[in-house]
């Protein structure tokens, strides 16, 4: 019989001052578009008992980024955003 060792390994990320001011503004745009689709489900389910799909919220997130008060979502990655 062969015996497993299990190892585990820890990192730390000491980022730059630039580094933490990108991640700090990453997170906050994927906390509001979050919050924002979870809003447009919750809408939808409680008052149409209408599912909204991957795929419409998707297309919610491309429209918010062309509204002016949205805009800012532009300027950071897209993937965490989905």
């Amino acid at each position: 019989m062969v015996e497993q060792v299990k190892r585990a390994f820890k990192y730390r990320f000491y980022p730059t001052d630039g580094q933490a001011a990108e991640l700090s503004r990453t997170f906050g745009c994927v906390r509001l578009v979050y919050n924002k689709a979870l809003e447009e489900r919750s809408r939808a389910w409680y008052g149409e008992q209408r599912r909204i799909s991957y795929v419409q919220s998707s297309a919610a997130l491309t429209e918010w980024k062309k509204t002016g008060e949205l805009a800012f979502l532009t300027e950071v990655s897209s993937v965490p955003l989905q």
